[in-house]
């Protein structure tokens, strides 16, 4: 069974005749008025504001001329005829049509307790008026009807008009996108529409133009503000080699980037798409909604119809008040706020995920990661920047350690090895000049010799040099490093040993918040690597990882995810790589990092656009928060109806009379629209959500 994107009623897809595909993906409706509010939700809201006044200007005179009684009896009914046909029929049109395609679709909806509260209401007083003696009374009823509609429009239109705000994150997102690219080809610039660009594309992009597409840089450097895709406030800097996001700002430099991902692949398409997925997802805890909701609508007209029969036979009142008790039970009955409870909360939580940088792709994962109690870590990538750098240079002897990261970055300059790119990187970022080298010879396994300003260089790992007498004075040193997971290489000029360089993948600066902030939330942390595990000891002191599972394949990580969950965690899987696709799969809710590769995020049920870590735990508190505010629309949608089906039932007659159905239909149509702006103001309150707790 599908669920209505609009109302959140059930639809049978193999009966349903209204669907709309929308970005690959089909969406089935209740009724042509959930349809067009769906495909066209600009016009659909014109419309109903178009309705709403129409109605309520024809509603306001029918309330003077009923409850003022400026005409006799008799030509006030035909006036009220005259003025409240047009509001049932014509103003209320909606609710027919959606009554035939509720029947068409063999799905009851919210429309057909109105069509059949309103038509009864406007049926009984059309005989009064025209058939006068076949009535026990000249009362009528057009202004219930009325009202009815009024009340039921101007609620649906506020709850459209609050559904908007909701969904501004995603309009603004795709707003971002700009609708020109600069191209080069054949050396040529030729501005051309970004529907235009293809993969391969070389793109110019100028100080303060928005990037077009993902790609990658081939030419640059220049800072790039990615605040309005990430979330992150400090720009960020690109060079060759790096990736740049679409709609992204260029702030400093000119940057050439050659493109990656067009159309429909873009991070930004892909953010909208994921958003809007979510958004009529559902989730688990609406399943109990959606069952009753089911059921609801026969349930309720048998009962509006028993107790109108039982009044009428047993409760001696006249046919009009029988035809009152049917007509209260039915209107306050609208499934309304049950329908929309969970679609509310989801629609804002999503779009808060948004725009702070976390894609949640759907309700089943937003609610099970609110019940997450433990978050497994990758390492390489994900607590790690995923690269090699220095983070030691220490002299052994008279030398300071500028020099020696100047004369290892100059033997290591012709190299192509990571750790080689890593000292010529340090040896850039101390502003170093580079020495000239000679005879440069890469010896595979251990290390590069060459000769550097007259002298003969050597640097090696440890093994290269365990037999060099200069080794047992450096050991001690050697070894703290490597207890800290570090790669050691050793420098010696001229046979002496000079300095030790160590070389690490470093943390990322978010990975200890991170896990702080998860812990603050009682949710235990894991650290699952293929690493060593002297390595993997050393990250978990680091950020303050209390456990973890070292030197594991791929399916292995898969394997540690399943042995926590046998002990009863609800588990979070965050990875950013091909490896951790199968873990990411087999966890509660995976999380992906946005850097990650794309099966990494297409696997995570969770995506974190940004870098920043304590996204882990914003997710989390998100989740929690909205799942709290779903229990407490579903509580009052429930409640609702179980407190007023009685009370339109008769109930309160042996207190107040039975003239309290004077008054009681339209009550409940107030009260029902009131329930429904109740529900969604309530999830609209998650806009308070902070991403940061101070």
């Amino acid at each position: 069974m599908a669920k209505d994107p609009v109302c959140g009623m059930f639809v049978d897809e193999t009966t349903a005749e209204l669907k709309a595909t929308v970005r690959g993906t089909t969406y089935y409706f209740c009724s042509e008025t959930c349809l067009q509010q769906f495909v066209a939700p600009e016009r659909a809201l014109k419309i109903l504001k178009y309705s709403l006044v129409a109605s309520g200007v024809l509603t306001v005179p029918i309330l003077l001329v009923t409850y003022l009684a400026l005409f006799p009896p008799r030509p006030s009914n035909y006036i009220l005829l005259i003025l409240d046909t047009p509001v049932q029929f014509i103003v209320g049109w909606r609710f027919y049509r959606g009554t035939y395609d509720s029947i068409r679709n063999r799905m009851g909806n919210m429309d057909v307790l109105i069509a059949l509260g309103t038509s009864a209401a406007w049926a009984y007083s059309y005989a009064v008026t025209l058939f006068p003696k076949l009535a026990p009374t000249t009362s009528v009823y057009f202004d219930t009807s009325a009202v009815i509609i009024t009340l039921i429009l101007a609620g649906n239109y506020l709850e459209h008009v609050t559904k908007a705000r909701a969904s501004d994150a995603v309009r603004k997102l795709m707003d971002l996108q700009p609708t020109m690219a600069r191209r080069l080809k054949g050396g040529v610039e030729e501005e051309v529409p970004v529907e235009h660009v293809e993969v391969g594309d070389i793109l110019l992009v100028k100080p303060g133009e928005k990037v077009p597409v993902d790609g990658v840089v081939i030419q640059g450097p220049s800072t790039v503000d990615e605040s309005a895709v990430t979330g992150e406030s400090i720009p960020a800097e690109k060079a060759e080699g790096d990736q740049v996001i679409g709609a992204t700002l260029n702030m400093t430099g000119l940057l050439k980037v050659r493109a990656d991902k067009v159309g429909q692949d873009t991070t930004l398409s892909q953010i909208v798409r994921l958003v809007e997925e979510a958004q009529v997802g559902r989730a688990p805890i609406q399943r109990l909604a959606d069952r009753i909701a089911s059921y609801f609508v026969p349930m309720v007209v048998s009962v509006a119809v028993i107790a109108g029969v039982a009044w009428l036979l047993f409760g001696h009142v006249a046919p009009n008040f029988a035809v009152l008790i049917f007509v209260s039970v039915v209107v306050i009955a609208c499934p309304c706020a049950l329908g929309i409870a969970t679609p509310a909360a989801l629609l804002v939580g999503t779009s808060k995920g948004a725009e702070n940088g976390i894609l949640i792709k759907g309700g089943e994962y937003l609610e099970r990661a609110a019940k997450v109690n433990a978050v497994a870590f990758d390492k390489t990538g994900t607590l790690t920047v995923g690269r090699p750098s220095v983070t030691d240079v220490v002299p052994t002897a008279n030398l300071d350690a500028d020099t020696i990261a100047r004369i290892a970055g100059s033997v290591e300059k012709a190299s192509e090895h990571p750790l080689a790119r890593a000292i010529v990187a340090e040896s850039s970022s101390r502003a170093l000049q580079l020495l000239e080298t000679k005879g440069f010879e890469a010896v595979t396994g251990s290390g590069v010799r060459a000769e550097v300003d007259g002298k003969n260089v050597f640097l090696g790992n440890r093994k290269n040099f365990a037999n060099h007498e200069g080794l047992p004075a450096v050991d001690a040193k050697i070894d703290g490093l490597e207890r800290q997971g570090k790669t050691v290489m050793i420098l010696s000029v001229d046979g002496r040993i000079v300095g030790l360089i160590g070389v690490a993948d470093t943390l990322k600066p978010s990975a200890a918040n991170a896990v702080s902030a998860l812990k603050k939330l009682n949710v235990s942390v894991i650290m699952v690597t293929g690493d060593n595990a002297r390595v993997a000891a050393a990250i978990a002191k680091s950020t303050g990882i209390d456990r973890y599972v070292a030197d594991v394949l791929p399916q292995q990580k898969e394997e540690a995810i399943e042995s926590l969950q046998k002990e009863g965690l609800v588990v979070a899987m965050v990875g950013d790589g091909i490896n951790d696709a199968p873990a990411l799969a087999k966890a509660d809710v995976g999380i992906a990092i946005g850097s990650g590769t794309d099966i990494a995020k297409e696997t995570g049920g969770i995506v974190l656009i940004g870098e920043d870590l304590s996204d882990v735990a914003t997710a989390i508190r998100l989740s929690r928060s909205t799942l709290s505010k779903i229990r407490q629309n579903l509580f009052w949608a429930f409640a609702y109806n179980v407190l007023l089906i009685p009370i339109a039932a008769g109930a309160l007659v042996p207190l107040f009379g039975i003239g309290i159905y004077n008054t009681l239909p339209f009550l409940a149509a107030g009260a029902m629209a009131l329930s429904s702006v109740t529900v969604v103001s309530n999830s609209l309150t998650l806009f308070r959500f902070k991403a940061k707790e101070a």
